[in-house]
């Protein structure tokens, strides 16, 4: 998932240059009389942001902002460098689930913290024992991404199977309102309802990571199960006709036949998007980017939506975008509390003050999950304000992302080539399921 690995890491804190760890202040030596906060970080996109939020912080409250930053892709290490220290960082970093098993001796309980009690989705956090051990600090959402011009003059087609976009609320109307749509594809000017579905080994984690997220999520919700315990070893995908509902309804629908998405990368389906030549693409907030820079691009941002991918779960007329994150803000038990005080004052100012949150939405550029920030609190673009808005929304369920739990990349690509098979009708449906199951055992005992 080479894509995605990028993009969620570059709405990772970061605070220096990739030759080596790099250690921050933000000025000059500080007076130290009001503590300092030590914040060990891994990824340097925002150094001189970051140093500014530093000098920021220092002059508001007269504490140092001490950041290091670890190498590019030696994160983990570093930090079991910097723990065995006697001056240890205060606050952290982990990814979620796995990285709180990897780290719970050093992660202090969160449930009092102020920054805590203004989250506004508490399902986003990692706990354990009805305690709080990851705050999530940032987040992104994916779903189905249509371009309304396109779905408004369908509404307005003889016999259109809905009338607006919040008809469409369920996998059973979706399905109605797309092979229709199919049908008037000559009427409507597209090639196919859907953007191709990009299943080029490495182009494929739309579908093996973050469309298989949504049923494995249910199994595990509706399972009761502990997202920090063993029991995610195994999984029985017992919803895998749920999978399969979306992902046939794509296959069927496309701009391109089954048999070609073999040679299909992500940028073929979003340069279908931006030309006008679907309606439909699977894809997340960080796909803006990739649709307002195609050379050519028709679509207009007022037009740009998401829709909730619909799989035909019971009472999913009322499920969300898929909103989450791999970056939780952790502190060090091990650290005084005093320490582990400056620390939790520290992000919640990053998160609450005026000052704070312009760095937040205008230069680190992050969706912020706290309720701390008014509705139009968010980066200026139109995905992302449809993320905000759909966090927002009353009455809905927006699905965490729980993929981090996915065994392993080798789990992922056996599924993404899988998925391929299928596709091309040389492995039947059933095989892939029992493929799947038993490969997630396998990759699991390994992890």
């Amino acid at each position: 998932m080479k894509r995605f690995t990028a993009l969620t890491l570059i709405f990772c804190l970061a605070l220096a240059g990739c030759k080596g760890n790099t250690d921050s202040s933000g000025g000059a030596v500080a007076d130290q009389k009001n503590g300092t906060v030590y914040y060990l970080n891994f990824k340097p996109e925002v150094a001189e942001v970051y140093q500014e939020i530093a000098e920021a912080y220092q002059k508001e409250t007269g504490v140092r902002l001490r950041v290091v930053t670890a190498a590019s892709g030696t994160y983990e290490q570093t930090l079991k460098s910097e723990m065995a220290k006697s001056d240890a960082p205060t606050l952290f970093q982990i990814n979620g689930p796995l990285g709180y098993l990897n780290w719970k001796d050093y992660c202090a309980d969160l449930s009092g913290t102020q920054l805590y009690q203004h989250l506004k989705d508490k399902s986003l956090a990692v706990t354990s024992d009805g305690k709080v051990y990851g705050i999530p600090y940032v987040v992104e959402g994916y779903g189905i991404i249509y371009n309304d011009a396109i779905l408004q003059k369908y509404f307005a087609t003889d016999g259109a199977k809905a009338s607006s976009v919040e008809q469409i609320n369920s996998f059973s109307k979706l399905r109605e309102v797309v092979e229709d749509m199919t049908a008037k594809k000559d009427l409507l000017g597209i090639d196919g309802v859907f953007a191709c579905t990009s299943l080029k080994p490495g182009e494929d984690w739309r579908w093996q990571t973050h469309l298989a997220n949504i049923p494995i999520s249910y199994e595990w919700i509706r399972g009761g199960i502990d997202l920090t315990s063993d029991a995610t070893r195994e999984i029985s995908f017992s919803y895998h006709e749920n999978f399969k509902n979306i992902f046939d309804l794509y296959l069927q629908n496309s701009t391109v036949d089954s048999k070609l998405l073999g040679t299909k990368q992500v940028m073929d389906s979003m340069a279908e998007f931006a030309l006008g030549k679907c309606a439909m693409v699977q894809n997340g907030n960080w796909a803006w980017n990739d649709i307002k820079g195609i050379e050519g691009n028709t679509v207009k941002e007022e037009d740009v939506h998401f829709l909730p991918i619909y799989t035909g779960m019971e009472g999913e007329e009322t499920q969300g975008l898929c909103i989450g994150t791999e970056n939780f803000f952790c502190i060090n038990a091990k650290a005084s509390e005093a320490d582990q005080k400056l620390a939790a004052d520290f992000i919640y100012w990053l998160f609450s003050s005026e000052t704070g949150k312009k760095f937040v939405t205008e230069d680190l550029g992050f969706i912020a999950p706290f309720d701390t920030f008014s509705a139009d609190e968010h980066p200026d673009d139109p995905l992302a304000g449809e993320v905000a808005a759909w966090m927002n929304k009353e009455g809905v369920q927006n699905i965490g992302w729980n993929f981090a739990l996915f065994p392993s990349q080798t789990f992922k690509d056996n599924f993404g080539g899988a998925l391929l098979q299928y596709a091309q009708g040389n492995m039947s449906w059933d095989e892939v399921v029992t493929r799947t199951v038993n490969d997630w055992k396998t990759q699991s005992a390994n992890r």
